[in-house]
């Protein structure tokens, strides 16, 4: 029987976070096979205009990353708190190509209008709470702050 301590136990995430943290990590990997296959295209319209790289190393790139990171969320449990982290920089780091689509006025994924485009920038924040939160990583850093 594995004895935890009150510290280890206090950073456990609950049942909603894991439900999260599976779906997100199912989310990515299939985001990330179809980088690689069936929406590359798509995709392609997101990499920024002044991104100095190939664009479709970009996409394919991007896809092997979401895939590891997918399935680190689902496979990688001991390291959560971790894996969420880096996953949130993810988002962040893919953010501008959300931003050129939406300031080039680029349809892809059925976003054909300027609202929508505008809507879905409004989700990317959403991802990287949704990454510290399910992983449990915001509240292990808000625990370590306040020196508990």
């Amino acid at each position: 029987m594995k004895i935890e301590t009150l510290d280890q136990k206090h950073l456990k995430t609950n049942l909603a976070q894991n439900i999260a943290r599976v779906i997100l990590g199912g989310f990515l990997v299939m985001a990330g096979t179809s980088h690689l296959s069936w929406s590359r295209a798509e995709f392609l319209a997101q990499v920024p205009f002044w991104l100095p790289i190939d664009a479709d190393l970009v996409v394919i790139l991007s896809g092997v990353v979401e895939i590891i990171l997918g399935l680190s969320l689902l496979f990688f449990t001991s390291r959560r708190r971790e894996v969420g982290w880096v996953v949130a920089v993810f988002f962040v780091l893919i953010f501008p190509g959300n931003i050129s689509q939406y300031m080039n006025g680029i349809d892809a994924f059925g976003l054909d209008t300027d609202r929508a485009r505008a809507i879905r920038l409004v989700f990317q924040p959403v991802l990287v709470l949704l990454a510290l939160w399910s992983t449990g990583a915001w509240q292990a850093w808000r625990k370590q702050q306040s020196g508990d």
